[in-house]
């Protein structure tokens, strides 16, 4: 039996200046983390010829090119795993749909343990690259590469999308006493409104592919925020980098109707107003995961408990996608 698991991920400074309507015209700027919930894939093979693939739903098929999962049928021909005696499970520690870059992960996982199977050897930046080109290229998603490449890579990485189609990959350089106060004083508390992260991408790719000019600004604002950041996580300033998280939330809902809700903007008023010192919902905006950064942790975890937020805690990732068992 082949195992892989892949990290999911929170997003830092720069999201949504990953999508090529974006970062073809005017380079893109990322900063992500892996964090330790991760998606599974496992393989197995079957006595029967057949291919059986197990998510929220199963396929029993008789080969590879029958797969109706858009995502596994890609990666199975791009890989060339010929086999008809295969069973395929993927299991998650956080539901889709969510903000935390699953479906990214969900594919690093997948191409990761097809390469085991058939015994190659990939390094992450290629990893990152077919997933890549599977969702963007392949089944025309307008997705990004932040996830693909955070999932892959591991740790608090940032990256740099170049108008080529060129990723340029770098470790943040943070203290440890800054890495260890991140991790505690960053909180995640899910909203309870899953949703689809194409629907909401799709019109800001369509406006930045017409160029529109509120579009195209907004995130120039943000990449320059995603800079900001960086210097100020890098100069051990986590209250500035809290203050600018809010600036960019408070940018990001500009983008689409779609980004947030009365809900959402209730429960960040009243995290703003009980110990938080910035947040933002994290991913495609419209629910799943709003994450906070506060210095008054115990404060700020009882006033979500009372409007019902179930808290998600985490450490970060510094593995990427690997082999768990072979």
């Amino acid at each position: 039996m082949i195992i892989t698991r892949s990290p999911l991920r929170i997003s830092l400074g720069g999201g949504g200046t990953d999508l090529p309507s974006y970062y073809r015209e005017h380079t893109g700027f990322v900063i992500s983390a892996a964090i330790d919930k991760y998606v599974y894939i496992t393989l197995h093979d079957t006595f029967a010829q057949e291919v059986i693939v197990k998510y929220s739903k199963m396929e029993v098929v008789a080969s590879a090119e029958d797969v109706k999962h858009p995502i596994v049928r890609e990666a199975l021909k791009l890989v060339q795993v010929g086999t008809p005696h295969l069973e395929i499970t993927s299991m998650a520690d956080i539901p889709a749909g969510t903000g935390l870059g699953s479906s990214g992960s969900f594919t690093t996982a997948l191409l990761k343990a097809f390469h085991a199977l058939k015994k190659n050897l990939v390094q992450a930046a290629e990893l990152a690259e077919q997933a890549c080109h599977i969702g963007l290229e392949k089944l025309g998603e307008p997705i990004g590469k932040q996830d693909q490449y955070i999932a892959a890579y591991g740790g608090i990485t940032c990256f740099k999308f170049m108008p080529d189609g060129q990723v340029e990959a770098w470790p943040l350089k943070i203290s440890e006493e800054t890495l260890f106060n991140l991790e505690d004083n960053l909180l995640l508390f899910f909203t309870g409104y899953s949703r689809s992260a194409s629907k909401i991408l799709k019109e800001q790719d369509d406006k930045s592919k017409q160029a529109d000019k509120a579009m195209v600004e907004n995130l120039h604002f943000v990449k320059e925020l995603g800079k900001q950041s960086q210097m100020a996580l890098e100069s051990d300033d986590l209250n500035e980098f809290a203050r600018l998280m809010d600036v960019h939330w408070q940018r990001k809902k500009e983008r689409s109707k779609s980004m947030s809700n009365p809900d959402i903007n209730t429960w960040y008023d009243y995290a703003m107003a009980n110990g938080a010192l910035g947040g933002k919902i994290i991913g495609a905006g419209g629910g799943g995961f709003l994450m906070f950064y506060a210095n008054d942790k115990a404060r700020l975890r009882h006033a979500m408990r009372e409007k019902g937020l179930t808290e998600v805690r985490f450490r970060f990732d510094f593995e990427g996608t690997k082999i768990l068992n072979q």
